[in-house]
């Protein structure tokens, strides 16, 4: 695929490469992963957090089950989850927007994994902050290096 940073730079519809010619596309599907002339990965991000969502959904059983620990959720959540997200991730140019919808995305599926938190006061339940979930993450990868 040839990428113009100019519009006015497309002229001819057909790229010759040595006697084999091809014809120019707007965009196209390489193993799995879309490709646009003007570079734009929003539309492969989104396709990307709709079938990590559809992962999530067909092991959804597992990590909301209370018999798991959950530093065997967080290596499903790594080993299955995450590998469908960022496939193809390295051809990826991430804007600070696009940065911020996966990491909603992950913070998202953590907050399942880890469930809320209980104020010790006053009972009520709340959600886990991104802080609070960075630091469960890192004290749960930490205590299962051995065990697992």
């Amino acid at each position: 695929m040839v990428i113009f940073r100019d519009q006015n730079a497309r002229r001819s519809h057909i790229i010759k490469v040595d006697s084999s010619s091809s014809e120019r596309v707007e965009e196209f599907k390489y193993l799995g992963t879309t490709s646009t002339n003007q570079n734009s990965i929003q539309e492969e991000i989104k396709s990307r957090l709709k079938s990590g969502n559809a992962c999530y959904h067909s092991v959804q059983n597992l990590l909301s089950s209370s018999l798991l620990p959950k530093n065997l959720k967080i290596k499903i959540y790594r080993t299955i989850i995450l590998h469908v997200v960022l496939y193809g991730c390295e051809t990826w140019l991430l804007i600070l927007r696009e940065e911020r919808r996966l990491r909603v995305f992950e913070n998202r599926v953590l907050r399942r994994i880890f469930g809320p938190k209980r104020y010790e006061v006053t009972g009520e339940w709340r959600k886990l902050r991104n802080e609070e979930l960075n630091d469960f993450l890192l004290l749960t990868q930490y205590f299962a290096s051995d065990k697992i």
